[in-house]
């Protein structure tokens, strides 16, 4: 790879912040260095270059540090114009698509972190709010393509599109964990159902996610973690 277009990314395998990043990257077909971190020996490079939240992920392009997932997704896409453009032309458009991505980023996520971190009445609550807002994005699907969802392939990917399937790649693994089926997605949001699915079968999408069992192991840690922290 050429010095002055150098790309590595700093992650964690079992962030889905870090994977939407490494799908947008896979999409755009851009080489890059991947440096995994121990989160709970943070190298200097990651307090370097993300000294204000000192989390991952953290692309890097000719020594320059880019955080935040969201932000980076953007200036992948204005930086490289092969491969599918993330944002559309339309003013109109680009701002729905960027709201309902910060939605399922903000709302839909943090939630489904509450599910895993919690037990009882607060994980009820998280369920019931998990579910809730999933109608909502439905609606919110559907007024972006009010004209029908088009079909998805690997040349017209959107930046909504690597938001969901990296947040929504590994519920499997999450009602494992639990032991549960949580919520009927296929019921209760068909639109996004038919959406994800489609992504998981895309060549780049299939590649580049964790294996099921590692994913599962990763979130078990996460949820003793938590459990144990909130009965000290």
């Amino acid at each position: 790879m050429a010095e002055e277009n150098k790309v590595s990314l700093h992650g964690f395998f079992a962030s889905p912040y870090v994977r939407r990043v490494e799908l947008a990257l896979k999409f755009k077909g851009i080489p890059y260095e991947y440096v995994e971190e121990d989160l709970k020996n943070k190298s200097s490079l990651l307090l370097k270059y993300n000294p204000v939240h000192k989390k991952v992920p953290v692309l890097v392009h000719n020594g320059k540090p880019i955080v935040e997932s969201l932000v980076i997704l953007e200036y992948i896409d204005e930086t490289w114009k092969n491969g599918p453009q993330f944002l559309p032309e339309d003013p109109y458009k680009r701002a729905q698509i960027r709201f309902w991505a910060s939605f399922v980023h903000q709302q839909v996520f943090q939630n489904m972190v509450l599910i895993l971190k919690t037990d009882g009445e607060a994980q009820e609550k998280a369920v019931k709010e998990v579910s809730e807002k999933l109608s909502l994005l439905e609606e919110g699907i559907k007024s972006i393509f009010p004209e029908g969802i088009p079909i998805i392939d690997q040349e017209n990917v959107g930046l909504l599109d690597i938001v969901i399937v990296s947040t929504f790649s590994s519920y499997k693994a999450l009602e494992e964990v639990l032991g549960l089926e949580l919520i009927d997605l296929e019921k209760t949001s068909p639109l996004l159902f038919s959406r994800l699915n489609s992504l998981l079968e895309l060549p780049v999408v299939e590649g580049a996610l964790p294996p099921h069992e590692k994913v599962v192991g990763a979130l078990k840690f996460m949820r003793q973690n938590a459990l144990n922290s909130a009965s000290v």
